[in-house]
Parts: C-alpha cells; structure tokens; sequence
C-alpha cells in the first residue's frame, strides 16, 4: 500500500472527510461556532480560516493518500490563529510551539499507523521552518461512538508527547522539535560510529601472475 502525505489547500479541501470539512471546534470562538452550525456555515467557515492562514503564516495541515485514496488529515497553526485553544483549561500553549488542533484518520484505515505519519509530517515541516514544538491538548476521555475535534491524550503520548500541563480530562502535551542543524549533527555522528566499526580485511588473489 502506497502512502502520500501533502499539505492541505484550498484546491483540495474537498478531499478531506465531511467531518474534517465542517468541524470548526479549533477555528472558531464558542459562540460564533454555534451561530456557524445553527446556520449551515461551517464548511464556509473552515475554508476562510485555510485560507487566512495559509495567507499570513503557511501550511497549516497535511492530508495522507493511501493508494491515491485520502484517509486522513491534520491540522495546526500559531494558538493566535486557533480562537478555542483559549477555552481549555490547561491554556495557554506556550509562545514557541505551534498548536496541533485535530487528526482525523477514517475508520477503514485505523490501525495502520497513519495517525502517526501525519503527526511526522507535521513535525518534519515545522522543524524545517525552525518550530522548537508542537503542542496539543489531549483529551483523556475519547469517544468511541463519533468523531473527535481533540486527539487522545493517549496516543499523543504514543507518539512521544509529554504532558506539561495535566488535567482530568483535558491535559495539555508537548513534542520537542529538534533543529535541522541537530538531526544533521546526529547523523554525522552515526555515520562517524558506523566508519569506525568497519574494518576492512584483504584476501590473497587466487591467481597469481607467472
């Protein structure tokens, strides 16, 4: 099975399940994400905040293919950009992460690891735009009846975050970002233990000029 991980644009939004293409929990304020389902406006209103934010800060999600077939998002933005991230009890998020608001991967795909690509995929593009961290409220008691706006602190813990401000319910995790220079410091240095684990050996030729 092939997988693909792109960054989420306004060219294929529609790619996204109708869950991830209405959910506006992260998006908006409370009370204008009421006043959005009681009209109708959702899906209108994911698609404004995509675009403000890939206007004024970049790639904000990342959709995962499976033999061409989408089966996963997630998203993420400055805590400026995400209007809930104000109601937690654990907020703020701290000035130097970024916020991972939700990760969706569809049922017939669960199990996988998908989940845990695109959480790669996230820290991948922001570790090259020089992000210290990633971080994300949990939440300690997932639904398994329907889909979620907020990851399982369970499986943010899988992944390698670390709680940094618990909570009943709603505890707030953090995953460290290494910098590019580091990861190529690290892989210098194993290679440099690699070399010098090799030792190289010489046979006799088996034939032997007359």
């Amino acid at each position: 099975m092939s997988r693909r991980v792109v960054g989420v644009t306004l060219d294929n939004l529609e790619h996204l399940s109708k869950h991830g293409r209405t959910c506006v929990f992260w998006e908006l304020a409370p009370h204008l994400k009421e006043q959005a389902e009681e009209f109708g406006d959702t899906e209108f209103e994911k698609e404004a905040w995509v675009s403000s934010v890939l206007l004024e800060w970049g790639s904000c999600g990342r959709i995962i293919y499976c033999d061409g077939i989408p089966a996963g998002s997630v998203f993420y933005a400055p805590p400026a950009a995400v209007p809930r991230s104000l109601a937690f009890p654990t907020s703020p998020v701290s000035p130097d992460a970024v916020l991972m608001t939700s990760l969706e991967v569809l049922p017939e795909f669960r199990g996988g690891g998908l989940a845990r690509v695109l959480v790669q995929g996230v820290a991948k593009d922001l570790t090259r735009r020089g992000v210290k961290a990633i971080e994300a409220f949990g939440d300690n008691q997932p639904s398994e009846d329907k889909p979620s706006c907020v990851t399982p602190a369970d499986f943010l813990l899988q992944v390698g975050f670390k709680t940094v401000r618990p909570h009943p319910r709603w505890p707030r995790l953090r995953l460290e970002l290494r910098s590019a220079s580091s990861w190529k410091e690290d892989v210098e240095a194993a290679l440099e233990r690699l070399l010098n684990t090799v030792t190289v050996t010489t046979a006799e030729p088996s034939f032997r000029p007359a």
